[in-house]
């Protein structure tokens, strides 16, 4: 945590060129005057001159309205929470700070303007200082702050139900009829069709023309109490609608309607007419000559949960960010962001509202239905072939296996088997449009693992270029098929994927594998080793895209065949070429230098397979019915594959096949659910809370104790949120935690959310729809583990990085009880005589022992130097159910030494939370407690304890960020590590054998400018 809060301090305004995805200001490091003393702060670190003093212990109120949105707060009545504090904290004044210093580049200057009125008391009656003076003030506008919203959302809800109830009294029935929410169940009794319009049928023509028309609303916009700007969305085609209060429309309606939901599916029923625009067209949707005049508004789905983004949002492309950058008057700040590919495909069913996902899988299906259409003139029939295989198509190493009743099976790696055996069958001519799995763990921009093949199959008469004559023609039959009939479909595409349409000859090349390499090697492409490309051995993908260049040069085309392919690089089934066994008569069809299609001729004589076999080591016993076919004669053959996704994406240039894929399936998808572990307190569980099956309210059930969530759920972070700063956030139906400290308008949260980690999503979104509407606060998240990051980079498209790790150490393979050093000190305590003494965990302490470590926690401050930088003051005795004590005394009964270990989560085991040797300790106390400490919890079972974070050896961008800004981040954050030594471990965690687990620092888009900063600071500030 100290590391963070000094990189923050060091921290000044720079520029970045690259304000597309980011607003915010990048900082350069600058060194700190001289540090001045504090008090400290603990985080969990190990050091010998670590530790804290004690604050106010927290209190916990219980709910006084189980109903209510679910919120506590540790704070106290009192007018300031610096009661724990031991007096006024010397050396904050001058320029030393690193705070000020920050504040000043940053121009967020304090107002330093002295007051006449008499200064407030603190609870020992003195005058306060200034800091807590500074405190109070806060407070106290926070609470004015809230006072405001409150009254705001009580105005809000006041007037919606008086607007309510004026429009029952109010308004006719027939006005009454003009808006509102169907039931659910409208959709059955006597059936009135009322004829349904399209969008896209609409032109100037229709002007006057009244229309009923399902949508959703895509944006609306209050103009004023009387006018409401709509645009709706069908599909691919967007259309402006105007609400004006007028005649039966009332001003209720127009009130109801502006408070409507973006994606909330309407019935709209209006009247066509020309855009009252006074540039005489609507620019903001796609249907610029015409829009609706609404005259009845009707919700038929609502938005129950919060979206992640709308698609609104998703449909920005990086050229509407670009055109905007270069408005004149355009604000630093207020730049639209481009939602992440990562984030869409994790919502993915918002994405496929897209106008552009829309067009792209309009298109997809359009590349089927001529794919089909076109064979079936050729006299091809559909076939439909089982996925379910005794044995693997082309090779073991990609294929996926399962259990079929006891016995091994597979899925298809393609229909070519079945495909050659209804050949065998005097089918003729076949064509699938089936499923193909492969189990290939290759995360790349170009495969998956389920994807959908086009397969055709066909005898051949007299040559095998009669195969590739009717795939030629089928492509070139799609190809001008798109063009011709899904041309709206493209041009919107191409608004979020730029390119140009496809070209091709009508005499398409084909070019022999050798003489392709040659043209390559002679256009001075070379391999990773600078060596020419072999003429005998398949291309990689870059030397295919390179490939493909040379050749549009050369023919002026992006789609073409190479023929001849080595018999290395073909399945065993490939035909040898008969003038050259080292060649097959098989090719592969290229499109923008990519293969979307690889076929040829099969080998159709059973004794010339069973022979190919036996030499690649191919078992003919998993495919004696495919050989079968063979042995009881078939005649020559031939077919090929086609990557449906492929085709897609290269054609459209999509970028990532994911994106022609409805719900694409990688390496990574369908992660494994995580596993429900026995918790320390089942009966404080989340997924299974103490009210379950009952309404919580009704049946008087408080929340689960903060205290036992965090031993069930937390992180070392978590126990920060028993300060009494920290609000609590509660879910109503799970009780699950966020804790949050509201600082200069932002939620700054640390740690990852108190619940099970498959409910992190909903607790988010409910969180965060929270701090966001109801208090009206920018979120900042801190310091979270990779799982919570993942949710609000993919879901809630925020940036993320990392400075810091956790430091955490497996007290079974104690590393420090191997090393002569540290063993050498331990040893030396134990001839001074220093013995260590054990509180196990749920043993009451003595009173004596708790007045001791108290007193020699006194005698340790007055013996600290330096600023102190930590995310909570000490609390020994706090949340005592959960920690174990152990302390070290003299041979006189002096405590020298004294350590304190939370309890955390099964995933987490222990936090050493507090260790300490005070002033005169015999050398070696330190690691003598400690080491003791660690084989006390292995002994107990546990297998992980944390340190507490520190500074990682670089900054690690995590998801969102890119390009300048990570550069720019990273030489910061190097310079910051450099100049402050951050990365320096203690010698004695590093002989513990520590292991940094990342963690990270998430905020969302325009979410950490220069307030965000300051925020941060003030945040750290308070807890000096």
């Amino acid at each position: 945590m100290s590391s963070l809060k000094k990189a923050l301090n060091k921290l000044r305004t720079g520029t970045d060129s690259s304000p597309a995805s980011d607003d915010e200001k990048i900082t350069s490091p600058k060194t700190n005057g001289s540090s001045p003393k504090g008090s400290p702060r603990n985080s969990g670190t190990f050091s010998r001159n670590s530790g804290t003093f004690v604050r106010h212990s927290a209190t916990f109120p219980s709910a006084e309205s189980p109903r209510s949105s679910g919120f506590f707060s540790h704070k106290t009545d009192s007018p300031s929470r610096n009661s724990g504090t031991f007096g006024h904290r010397p050396g904050r004044s001058g320029t030393h700070s690193p705070i000020r210093l920050v504040k000043e580049k940053l121009h967020l200057g304090d107002d330093d303007s002295s007051s006449s009125e008499a200064v407030p008391l603190n609870r020992d009656g003195e005058p306060m200082s200034r800091n807590q003076l500074k405190k109070h003030e806060k407070q106290a506008a926070e609470e004015a702050r809230r006072k405001e919203i409150r009254e705001r959302e009580e105005a809000l809800v006041r007037k919606r139900k008086e607007m309510e109830e004026r429009a029952e009294q109010e308004l006719s029935p027939e006005a009454k009829a003009l808006y509102g929410v169907f039931p659910i169940n409208k959709y059955a009794g006597e059936w009135k069709p009322e004829e349904r319009a399209q969008l896209m049928g609409l032109s100037i023509a229709d002007v006057g023309k009244v229309v009923l028309f399902r949508a959703r609303i895509h944006h609306l916009r209050k103009m004023s109490s009387k006018f409401v700007f709509f645009v709706f969305r069908q599909q691919t085609i967007t259309i402006q609608g105007v609400l004006v209060e007028h005649g039966e429309i009332s001003h209720h309606m127009l009130y109801w309607a502006e408070h409507l939901d973006p994606e909330s599916v309407v019935l709209v029923k209006g009247v066509v007419q020309e855009p009252k625009a006074k540039q005489g067209a609507v620019l903001g949707a796609s249907i610029h000559d015409v829009e609706i005049s609404v005259h009845e508004l009707h919700v038929e789905a609502k938005v129950t949960e919060n979206l992640p983004f709308n698609v609104y949002e998703a449909e920005v492309s990086q050229r509407d960010i670009d055109e905007e950058l270069q408005e004149e008057g355009h604000k630093e700040g207020h730049t639209r962001v481009r939602i992440s590919d990562r984030t869409r495909l994790t919502n993915r069913v918002i994405d496929l509202r897209t106008t552009t996902s829309q067009s792209i899988f309009r298109i997809q299906s359009g590349i089927c239905n001529l794919f089909r259409g076109y064979l079936d003139t050729q006299g091809f029939i559909e076939i439909h072939t089982p996925k379910l295989q005794g044995g693997a198509t082309e090779s073991g190493a990609s294929v996926f296996k399962l259990d079929y009743f006891g016995r091994g099976a597979f899925l298809a790696q393609s229909p070519q088997l079945a495909k050659q055996m209804c050949i065998s069958a005097d089918f003729g001519r076949v064509y699938e449009i089936g499923a193909v799995f492969r189990a290939e763990n290759s995360n790349t921009y170009r495969h998956l693992t389920e994807y959908t093949g086009l397969d055709i199959e066909m005898a051949i008469d007299e040559h095998y270029y009669e195969v590739l004559r009717v795939l030629d023609r089928t492509f070139k039959a799609i190809f001008q098929g798109i063009y011709d009939k899904y041309r709206h479909e493209i041009d919107v595409v191409k608004r979020q994927f730029p390119h140009e349409d496809l070209v091709w000859l009508d005499e398409t090349p084909i070019i022999p594998f050798a003489e392709a390499v040659r043209l390559l090697n002679e256009s001075g492409w070379r391999d990773e080793h600078g060596n020419p490309l072999p003429e005998n051995e398949d291309l990689g993908t870059t030397d295919e895209v390179q490939l493909g260049r040379v050749i549009k040069e050369k023919y002026g085309t992006d789609y073409y065949v190479l023929d001849k392919f080595p018999a290395s690089a073909r399945p065993f089934y490939a035909m040898p070429d008969p003038e050259n066994s080292e060649i097959t008569n098989s090719f592969d069809i290229f499109l923008r230098g990519q293969e979307i299609l690889s076929g040829g001729q099969r080998i159709h004589d059973a004794d010339m397979l069973l022979e190919k076999m036996e030499r690649l080591k191919v078992d003919p016993q998993t495919m004696e019915e495919y050989i079968q076919g063979f042995q009881w004669g078939a005649p020559p053959h031939g077919g090929g594959g086609i990557g449906l996704e492929r085709i897609l994406m290269l054609l459209l240039n999509l970028g990532n096949i994911r994106h022609a894929s409805m719900f694409p399936r990688d390496p990574k998808s369908l992660p494994a659910r995580v596993p429900i572990k026995q918790l320390r307190h089942p009966e404080a569980s989340t997924m299974h809370p103490p009210w379950e099956g009952q309404d919580r309210a009704a049946a008087n059930i408080d929340f689960q104790p903060i205290e036992k969530l965090i031993a069930n759920y937390g992180d070392a972070s978590n126990t920060s949120w028993l300060e009494e700063r920290t609000e609590i956030w509660r879910d109503e139906f799970t009780g699950a935690a966020v804790g949050f400290v509201a600082q200069d308008g932002f939620a700054i949260t640390v740690g990852d959310p108190l619940c099970h980690q498959t409910q992190y999503l909903k607790t988010i979104t409910g969180y965060l729809k929270y701090v966001k509407k109801e208090r009206g606060l920018k979120p900042l998240w801190l310091l979270v583990g990779s799982s919570v990051e993942e949710v609000l980079a993919t879901k809630f498209n925020w940036r993320t990085f990392s400075v810091a790790a956790e430091q955490r150490v497996d007290p079974v393979a104690n590393h420090a009880l191997h090393d002569s050093e540290v063993q050498r000190k331990v040893r030396h305590a134990e001839r001074e005589g220093v013995k260590v003494h054990d509180i196990p965990l749920g043993t009451p302490v003595p009173d004596d022992i708790k007045a001791k470590v108290d007193e020699r926690v006194k005698d340790w401050l007055a013996n600290r130097k330096g600023r102190q930088v930590h995310l909570t003051d000490i609390h020994p005795w706090q949340d005592m159910e959960h920690r174990q004590y152990h302390y070290a005394i003299t041979q006189d009964g002096t405590i020298c030494a004294f350590v304190a270990m939370a309890q955390l989560s099964p995933d987490h085991g222990w936090q050493v939370k507090y260790s300490l040797d005070f002033p005169g300790a015999p050398s070696g106390s330190i690691e003598l407690i400690v080491t003791h400490a660690l084989k006390v919890v292995a002994a107990g079972g546990a297998t992980s304890v944390t340190f507490g974070g520190g500074a990682s050896a670089r900054f690690t961008p995590g998801h969102n960020l890119k390009g300048t800004r990570v550069k720019v981040l990273s030489r910061a954050y190097q310079a910051i590590a450099s100049e402050l030594k951050l990365t320096n471990k203690t010698e004695f965690r590093e002989k513990l054998g520590a292991v940094e687990d990342p963690v990270y620092v998430c905020y969302p888009p325009h979410g950490l400018g220069p307030m965000g900063v300051k925020a941060i600071l003030n945040f750290f500030e308070d807890e000096q």
